[in-house]
């Protein structure tokens, strides 16, 4: 029953996990670059849910209605007004490395920014939802808001999928991912497609932020503890792809949870390592490494 409930544990954090990585994934896929500022957007997310529910008194899962449209506009205003302009002066670049500069600094001055506004001390949403628990067979607890997050970053990463394939936009972000320069001679404003899949971006992890907020402690630097999460999961599952980042999420997650039911915490934190050099040693591409399509 131990194993059990630590699969359980590790599949519901793992999806979360995925989620969180299915934005780094997606600008890859679509932009070529690496956004490094990523864990600060989540970071950010995380704040506006506690300031909404401390100053609404609201369930903390309602802040999503304006967390997700905020974390859209300060994606596509980053893109806009700070990416572009690189992005225009390496047009000739498919992975244009100052972009990985820009969004370091970004990510080292938001955190930063944050910090002196509102120092290092922790928060904590407290809410019932928080410590709700559902109890099987006596032994089995299933924490609430961790299998709400596990349902709804199922359902988000659907829902991007289907986007993605079906829908006409959709299309054409994929298109202007594949080929640029063919896409812009077809007539596809490239750099509305960029902005919006990075207010797109921004906006998934804005969510992972909501869902993380009502059991986890919030603090200018939680973000970092995730982008090293999320970078290790989009190489384990291919960059660029959708199933590969949730699937990748899903196995550190159940490696985080079940090691640590037979090693120490660093232990298993090394295993998680080990695993992300041996995918960059023998498969670079990933589980689901791409070939110019999801």
């Amino acid at each position: 029953m131990q194993i059990l409930q630590a699969i359980i544990n590790g599949l519901f954090m793992g999806s979360l996990y995925g989620l969180i990585a299915l934005g780094l994934s997606l600008l890859f896929g679509l932009m070529k670059i690496i956004n490094f500022a990523h864990g600060s957007y989540l970071m950010i997310s995380m704040f506006i849910t506690y300031g909404f529910s401390r100053l609404t008194g609201f369930n903390p899962y309602l802040s999503a209605l304006v967390v997700c449209p905020v974390l859209f506009g300060l994606g596509y205003a980053t893109q806009r007004y700070l990416i572009k302009s690189v992005l225009v002066a390496e047009h000739e670049v498919r992975e244009p490395i100052s972009v990985l500069l820009l969004t370091a600094g970004l990510w080292i001055f938001l955190d930063n920014l944050f910090l002196l506004a509102f120092g290092p001390d922790y928060r904590a949403i407290r809410s019932p939802m928080g410590r709700l628990n559902w109890i099987f067979f006596n032994e089995l607890v299933v924490n609430v808001p961790r299998f709400v997050a596990f349902l709804t970053s199922s359902i988000s990463a659907i829902v991007v999928h289907l986007f993605f394939k079906y829908h006409e936009l959709g299309r054409l972000m994929r298109a202007t991912g594949q080929d640029r320069k063919m896409a812009a001679l077809l007539g596809i404003d490239i750099y509305n497609m960029y902005n919006i899949a990075f207010g797109i971006s921004c906006a998934l992890v804005g969510l992972c932020g909501t869902l993380l907020s009502v059991f986890y402690y919030i603090n200018p630097s939680v973000g970092s503890i995730f982008d090293i999460r999320a970078f290790i999961i989009v190489v384990l599952g291919g960059l660029g792809s959708i199933p590969g980042a949730m699937l990748g999420g899903i196995i550190i997650g159940l490696i985080e949870s079940v090691g640590a039911q037979f090693i120490s915490a660093t232990l298993t934190e090394g295993m998680i390592y080990l695993l992300f050099l041996l995918i960059l040693f023998y498969k670079p591409a990933g589980l689901f490494g791409l070939k110019g399509e999801w």
